[in-house]
C-alpha cells in the first residue's frame, strides 16, 4: 500500500537549540564508546526499546552527512531522516525530511556519545516544532515524551551490560 508523505523544512543545528519544544536526556553507561557507536548505527535499537518498532537505513556504509534512513515508532508513525552532521564514533544529527503523517513544521534529533572515566555517555536531544494544531497536544504529552526517551536509553544502558 502507498503511504502518503508530509515534507518538513530540513534544518540544522541552530534549531536543536532553540525549538520550541526540546527533550534532551542523557546516561551513563559502563560501555566504551565504541559500543554505544555500533549500537547507534545499527538495528538494535529496535530490539530493545519497545516505542522503535521499525528501523531502515536507506543509504549505502559508510554512513556519513547525506545519510538517509527510515524509523517507525509505535507503528504508527514513520520519520524520513536525513544526517546533517556525522562524526564518526562520537555524533550524529538528523532532520526529519518526511513524516507519514500531519503535524510537524520541523524535527531534528541529536545523539553524542562521550568518553567517561567509567564507560561512556550517552545523551539523545529531540527538537520539535510542530504546527499550531498540533502544539497543545505536543504540550500535554511532552511528559510521556519524556518518560520515552528515558526508558529508550535506560534500555540501551541495560542491554550493553550483556
Amino acid at each position: 500500500m502507498a503511504r502518503h508523505w508530509y515534507p518538513l523544512a530540513e534544518i540544522g543545528d541552530g534549531f536543536l537549540a532553540s525549538a520550541p519544544f526540546r527533550y534532551e536526556h542523557s546516561v551513563e553507561t559502563a560501555a566504551p564508546t565504541e559500543r554505544i557507536w555500533e549500537i547507534l548505527t545499527g538495528e538494535q535499537l529496535v530490539d530493545w526499546v519497545w516505542a522503535f518498532t521499525d528501523l531502515n537505513w536507506n543509504s549505502s556504509r559508510p554512513f556519513g552527512i547525506g545519510t538517509v534512513r527510515d524509523v517507525t515508532l509505535l507503528k504508527f508513525f514513520t520519520a524520513r531522516e536525513r544526517f546533517f552532521r556525522w562524526d564518526e564514533g562520537r555524533r550524529y544529527a538528523f532532520s526529519v525530511y518526511e513524516a507519514s503523517r500531519p503535524g510537524l513544521r520541523h524535527a531534528a534529533e541529536d545523539w553524542t556519545v562521550e568518553p567517561t572515566p567509567s564507560g561512556s555517555r550517552l545523551t539523545w536531544t529531540m527538537a520539535i516544532q510542530p504546527t499550531s494544531l498540533v502544539a497543545p497536544l505536543l504540550w500535554v504529552s511532552s511528559p510521556v515524551i519524556r518518560l520515552v526517551q528515558r526508558h529508550a536509553l535506560r534500555a540501551v544502558r541495560t542491554h550493553v551490560r550483556g
